[in-house]
């Protein structure tokens, strides 16, 4: 997953957390960047016709942004699945968060082969508690 992918992810989340466009606000925190940086990377993401960006409104991601985000969460998710409940890792989001720029969609596919994930997935991402509601660690759903 390269990092326009983890910017779709975030607008994505952004947008189901905030019922409506993405704010810059909203994305550098989730991103753990500058409000400059999330500007730029969405002018870029706009030329390339992934968001649409109205000032002072928000971003909010086009029919081929949302496939872009949708496949990049679920990546993720696999990622977080896979740490969590294969190699039970206790700081996996932290992990996910390092690897899921690293994973590609060859490995993501292969890792899925070897976990159980929902058939709601990654509908079952809960971006304000920022894990998948039905993960379980440690037997327990987190």
């Amino acid at each position: 997953m390269n990092t326009a992918d983890q910017y779709l992810k975030a607008i994505y989340l952004a947008q189901r957390i905030e019922d409506g466009p993405a704010s810059t606000g909203t994305l550098a925190d989730l991103l753990d960047v500058s409000p400059a940086s999330v500007n730029e990377m969405i002018g870029k993401l706009q030329d390339r016709e992934l968001v649409e960006h109205e000032k002072y409104k928000g971003a909010s991601l086009t029919d081929e942004g949302l496939e872009r985000a949708h496949n990049a969460l679920q990546t993720y998710c696999i990622i977080e699945r896979f740490l969590a409940n294969v190699l039970e890792v206790e700081e996996f989001r932290d992990e996910a968060r390092a690897l899921e720029s690293v994973i590609d969609d060859t490995v993501a596919e292969r890792l899925d082969t070897i976990i159980d994930r929902p058939e709601q997935c990654p509908d079952c991402f809960d971006p304000e508690a920022d894990h998948c509601e039905l993960l379980e660690v440690g037997g327990r759903a987190d």
